[in-house]
């Protein structure tokens, strides 16, 4: 059962608001991914895939801009699931699933969809997995269908200027931390933690990742889009870049 979150609302602006200390830039991935499902769906309400999608953040804004969107949030994370749970309430199918196995789509409640969209997420999985897990999501996609990661994936033609780019982020986010003017990722858990109804559900979220998910990955776009044409997907390329974070899009 659910936990009762008596302000499902101030944790998500309490998530957005941490996130946005990494990612600046954040809610303009989100409208890109967002342009392209409109694009691929002929004015139809589309039926999206949120994948790793936490607290519902891609979810929420979907619904926000098609609201006779069918939406299906897959995560593992309990604590995130159930803020996704009380913010969505109806509205979106939840699944709890691990993308670490090639069952996660056993429990999809449709065959196929118009879009699966992913933000910030899959740098958690091995090289290996991900590869894997894209051909996944190929075969959950109509045909014409649209796949769109967005993640830190820097553009391998300009290391130094990344690195660059990567500091600087760095240091602004330090001095927000040090203003309090953001919570940082270990700071907002700790929150989470000490809440009543989120604590044995941080604390569940603790033994499925004993030590962190696993060591962040994050390799360049050419890998990705190399992996998605692997995946056997017909059309990939980069939709959106921002500094050392893009996004690919894959067409099946």
């Amino acid at each position: 059962m659910t936990p009762y979150i008596e302000d499902p609302w101030a944790w998500q602006e309490s998530w957005d608001r941490q996130q946005e200390a990494y990612l600046p830039d954040r809610e303009h991935r989100f409208a890109a991914m967002l342009d392209t499902v409109d694009a691929v769906i002929d004015g139809r309400a589309p039926r999206v895939l949120d994948l790793a999608g936490g607290t519902g953040t891609i979810s929420l804004r979907t619904l926000d801009r098609f609201p006779t969107a069918q939406t299906t949030l897959v995560d593992l994370d309990p604590a995130l699931l159930a803020i996704a749970s009380a913010s969505l309430a109806d509205r979106a199918t939840i699944i709890t699933a691990d993308l670490g196995t090639p069952e996660w789509h056993s429990a999809l409640p449709h065959r196929e969809y118009d879009a699966v969209l992913t933000a910030t997420a899959l740098h958690w999985l091995p090289a290996d997995r991900i590869g894997q897990l894209y051909a996944e999501v190929r075969d959950v996609l109509r045909p014409g269908g649209v796949f769109v990661n967005a993640d830190h994936m820097p553009d391998d033609t300009l290391p130094e200027l990344t690195k660059r780019l990567m500091d600087r982020a760095r240091d602004r986010r330090n001095a927000r931390y040090a203003a309090g003017s953001m919570l940082s990722w270990s700071d907002w858990w700790e929150r989470a933690g000490a809440d009543p109804a989120l604590a044995p559900l941080v604390a569940r979220r603790h033994a499925i990742y004993p030590t962190g998910h696993s060591p962040e990955w994050n390799p360049p776009v050419s890998w990705h889009l190399a992996a998605l044409t692997a995946a056997g997907f017909r059309e990939v390329g980069t939709l959106w870049r921002g500094g050392p974070d893009a996004a690919v899009a894959a067409v099946r």
